[in-house]
């Protein structure tokens, strides 16, 4: 049990089914749990079970000695949560169906939960699309996410788990509630994926395209792949991710600017290099004494990517309290614009024309 928990890479469990290890809390010296119902605890250095009947609530905390306590029990090394059936556990309002792992280190602990990827799906799609949205948009995100899923399985087999729980991969919630217009979509394309020359490769989507959709702002693991180049997308000014603006302050732009290295107050700011369909990849930043070309997707994670939120830029003013930035689009502007995919299941296009749209050249497969 321990050897399949920390070192399964993509195991086939039963027809189409891959087991998958997501980092569900990190980096923690103290978290509650709260079990549904029955589960079994299991010392993984000893193997030594302990089943309880009735959960309940407990709490999970790293102790002087580099022991990990749950509840009243104490260990040395991983400790495992195996849930009976129908036992869910909560954990800071997430809910979580699989077997967990408690994994110390040094200074605190990790949480990872071993689920399978179909079960894995219905914890990401409700938090990365709206599970109230058109049925086909939905179809489109489940293979879009699976697809991404199975290929970052190929990347990480041997580490101690396979996916963040945040956007680092994918927003992950668990699969303790399960919506049903997310159950059908995830059941209509079961174990579907996009290949590229018959290869899984990394299906990024975002919220907006702002009208045109671009090559990686970073190095792909992929390589430059014709369905990760960038098309012309569907787009509409009324979505709610079509335009945005905000004001930053010199603090924040000056903050946002160090961590590339410049340091100083910041008095220009423009775009230096554009991509054909518009977005900005690198601005040039100066202060009074320095200037430097900074990739514009790092300067919008430095500074915000929830204000900053996107770098297909209308405009770049210079103010007394700082800058005002304005803009199309939300996100990094790869892959499937998830607005732009409602707009064309509203219209009638089923989740393969989406696809097709978004991911030219690449082909629907089975895992």
């Amino acid at each position: 049990m321990k050897k399949l928990l920390l070192f399964l890479t993509i195991s086939l469990l039963s027809a189409n089914v891959f087991a998958l290890r997501v980092l569900i809390v990190e980096n923690a010296q103290k978290q509650q749990i709260n079990a549904g119902g029955p589960f079994t605890i299991t010392v993984a250095k000893t193997g030594k079970k302990y089943k309880l009947k009735e959960g309940g609530k407990f709490t999970v905390s790293l102790l002087k000695n580099g022991k990990i306590k749950a509840g009243s029990l104490e260990a040395d090394g991983n400790i495992i949560l195996t849930p009976s059936k129908e036992t869910p556990f909560d954990i800071s309002g997430s809910t979580y169906t699989g077997v967990l792992t408690i994994t110390p280190s040094k200074n605190n602990f990790n949480i990872i939960e071993e689920t399978d990827i179909e079960e894995y799906l219905y914890g990401v799609l409700p938090y990365e699309m709206s599970y109230s949205w058109p049925a086909e948009a939905l179809k489109a995100q489940a293979v879009a996410a699976r697809t991404y899923t199975a290929r970052a399985l190929q990347d990480t087999a041997n580490q101690n788990f396979d996916l963040y729980a945040d956007v680092r991969s994918q927003m992950y919630k668990g699969s303790g509630i399960v919506y049903p217009p997310v159950k059908d979509a995830v059941e209509a394309t079961r174990s579907q994926v996009l290949k590229f020359d018959d290869k899984l490769f990394y299906a990024y989507y975002h919220a907006n395209c702002g009208g045109h959709t671009d090559p990686l702002p970073w190095k792909s693991p992929d390589g430059n792949i014709k369905p990760l180049m960038g098309v012309k997308c569907p787009y509409s000014d009324n979505t709610p991710g079509a335009k945005w603006n905000h004001a930053f302050t010199n603090a924040e732009v000056s903050a946002a600017a160090a961590k590339s290295g410049l340091k100083g107050k910041i008095t220009g700011i423009s775009v230096s290099k554009k991509t054909s369909g518009g977005r900005a990849t690198q601005l040039i930043v100066r202060t009074k004494n320095d200037n430097r070309k900074i990739s514009c997707n790092d300067f919008r994670v430095a500074i915000g990517s929830t204000k900053f939120k996107s770098c297909m830029l209308t405009k770049i003013k210079k103010t007394s309290r700082g800058f005002d930035f304005a803009g199309k689009g939300y996100g990094h502007g790869t892959g499937m614009s998830q607005e732009s995919a409602k707009l064309m299941a509203e219209r009638g296009d089923d989740y393969k024309e989406i696809l097709k749209t978004f991911y030219p050249g690449a082909k629907l497969a089975k895992l």
